[in-house]
């Protein structure tokens, strides 16, 4: 029998290694992505178009979707939180904002390249696993703030002095990304999953995601 007092070494353990696997998952990402330098004015408006397509109206869906997910008060508070500041400070405005600066407002075919893999994140988050999709909001946040340099650079590469959206983000996340890590430690805790369940489903279909918004070139759409 496992004693009480041996559970939060447990704990703590399991959540540095679910930390180290989303810092390289993010690693891996970061490390594929193209120099900007080496982009065209059209391929630097697309990735910011695409961004813009999934984030503005999709982000604040799927932090909905984790609040709706768990089961403990406290990973509630946490994401409510998060929610309350996404609409105080109307994060989608400010992106709009951006996009429009850097002459990068999604088009038809920009929603079009990434509506698959966005689809499958939509639908993922409508399965009621608190967990899973907290661990995919907590891997997200805290990429993204890595992930704001090389928006702002692409942006600047644009002919934009906007940088709202990028500077807010590359500070605030770091929080959000540790509160949800431990609104993550709640829930695993109330409401373990289930030994052969994929924890990290909702983080792969993410990088899909991610790897649409960034990738260069035709994508075939199915």
């Amino acid at each position: 029998m496992t004693s009480t007092a041996s559970i939060p070494t447990l704990n703590l353990m399991q959540g540095a290694s679910i930390q180290e696997h989303l810092s390289r998952a993010a690693d891996e990402l970061l490390a594929s992505f193209p120099d900007p330098e080496h982009l065209s004015a059209d391929q630097r408006r697309g990735i910011i178009a695409r961004y813009t397509a999934v984030l503005e109206g999709n982000f604040i869906y799927w932090m909905t979707g984790a609040y709706l997910a768990v089961g403990s008060e406290e990973a509630r508070s946490i994401i409510l939180d998060n929610l309350r500041e996404e609409v105080r400070d109307c994060h989608p405005g400010m992106l709009r904002k951006f996009a429009m600066a850097a002459h990068a407002v999604p088009t038809d075919s920009d929603a079009l390249a990434v509506y698959r893999d966005l689809t499958k994140v939509r639908l993922f988050v409508g399965r009621p696993s608190g967990v899973q999709i907290v661990l995919m909001m907590a891997f997200f946040e805290g990429f993204i703030q890595r992930f704001m340099p090389f928006l702002a650079d692409l942006a600047r590469r644009q002919g934009s002095a906007e940088q709202e959206y990028t500077d807010v983000h590359g500070v605030c996340d770091v929080s959000h990304t540790q509160e949800l890590f431990r609104a993550l430690a709640v829930e695993m805790t109330l409401d373990p999953l289930e030994p052969e369940t994929n924890l990290f489903e909702g983080v792969d279909l993410l990088r899909a995601l991610i790897q649409s918004i960034v990738l260069i070139g035709d994508r075939p759409m199915v």
